[in-house]
């Protein structure tokens, strides 16, 4: 059997993560002794180090202690973090294309049309790049900030991005590029007064569940799909260990769907009937609701409210209707053990088939495929 060293944190969601998909592919295919304890992302690297015999090594690598001493074994290694970047070890991470466009796509679709981007000074920039290019694509300005990724002075920056949020033209959709700095520009949207999610919106990414739940409002959050990393890499290390050279092009993980929390949980229209209408569905539409349901409600035809309603939101009454549905599903599937049978009824499909069949035209894999490859959230 292999003698594998993770050396991955477990004091964030997302180091968990890693680790839950790194087990996955352990109990399907490796079988591995390994070798792991519990510590911080900037830790330097474990005593036991030096002189270890294993196999190798998957490793989220912060700093440059941690970088010598994985060097130094001469075992294959997996880098799972790029602070180092003449680090010549093969590393797996987010597609972080594919992540700024997924946090603009939600901000676009509350019908913001002014926006803002908080990174980092180090490693945030296909992210900010990403979401700056297509919220002006969409015809809305887009401003940026960037904050120090090891703070010497939180309350100094904290003002920074206060002073920054109050210049502003408000309602504003943000995007930070992680959850530690959505929870910052929260604290500094209560540092200026402004109302969350009405005049300043705000997204983070991680979807660390402790932090999105502590912050205020909550948080919404991408689902970074960090189980999937640490499974990728799993497989690569495998692969490593019986000789075989990493692929020339090593996979970037897309992320999964945006969990919507109280931080988002708005849309930025004057158009009180787009409002009502988008209101009504998110509250009734597992019952479920019908595109002339909606129609009823605010009392107006077809012609007269979709050419309205998918100017502001960038899709129809029914595609609405439909991911509202699969938005409650996909909770559901995650923090619940109800049989997805029951999980169709009570979201507004007609059968389990029928949910299959949407799931899959979204998601690209059936519920019970989502479920089997995402861990629970806390």
């Amino acid at each position: 059997m292999r003698h594998v060293a993770i050396l991955i944190e477990t004091s964030r969601a997302y180091g968990r993560g890693l680790l839950n998909g790194i087990a996955r592919y352990n109990s399907e295919h490796g079988h591995w002794h390994t070798y792991f304890q519990p510590h911080g992302l900037d830790e330097p690297a474990p005593p036991w180090m030096k002189g270890w015999k294993g196999d190798g090594i998957i490793a989220r690598i912060d700093n440059r202690n941690m970088a010598d001493a994985v060097v130094k074994t001469g075992l294959p290694a997996v880098n799972l973090r790029r602070t180092i970047r003449d680090l010549d070890l093969p590393y797996i991470g987010a597609n972080n294309v594919k992540v700024g466009e997924v946090g603009a796509r939600h901000l676009i679709e509350r019908g913001f049309r002014q926006f803002g981007f908080c990174g980092y000074s180090q490693g945030s920039r296909h992210r900010g790049e990403t979401f700056k290019r297509l919220v002006e694509k969409s015809g809305g300005a887009c401003e940026m900030i960037q904050v120090p990724r090891r703070q010497s002075n939180w309350e100094r920056e904290q003002k920074r991005i206060a002073r920054w949020l109050d210049k502003l033209p408000k309602p504003v959709g943000i995007m930070a590029s992680n959850d530690d700095l959505g929870f910052q520009v929260l604290d500094a949207c209560r540092r200026i007064g402004a109302a969350v999610p009405e005049d300043i919106a705000v997204l983070g990414v991680d979807n660390d569940a402790f932090l999105c739940k502590l912050s205020i409002p909550a948080l919404s959050s991408i689902n970074i799909n960090s189980h999937e990393t640490g499974y990728q890499a799993a497989a690569l290390l495998d692969r490593m260990m019986k000789g075989r050279k990493p692929p020339k092009k090593l996979p970037q993980i897309d992320p999964g769907e945006v969990i919507v929390r109280r931080s988002t949980d708005v849309l930025a229209t004057s158009d009180g009937d787009v409002v009502s209408a988008a209101q009504f569905i998110r509250e009734c539409a597992c019952n479920p609701v019908t595109v002339e349901d909606v129609l009823n409600h605010v009392a107006l035809s077809r012609s007269s409210l979709e050419p309205r309603f998918k100017e502001v939101l960038g899709h129809t009454i029914h595609q609405e209707i439909k991911r509202v549905q699969l938005a409650r599903a996909s909770e559901l599937l995650l923090e619940t053990d109800m049989p997805i049978k029951q999980i169709a009824v009570q979201t507004g499909f007609k059968n389990v088939q029928y949910l299959t069949r949407v799931f899959r035209n979204a998601m690209n894999e059936t519920p019970a495929a989502f479920r089997r490859s995402r861990p629970a959230s806390p």
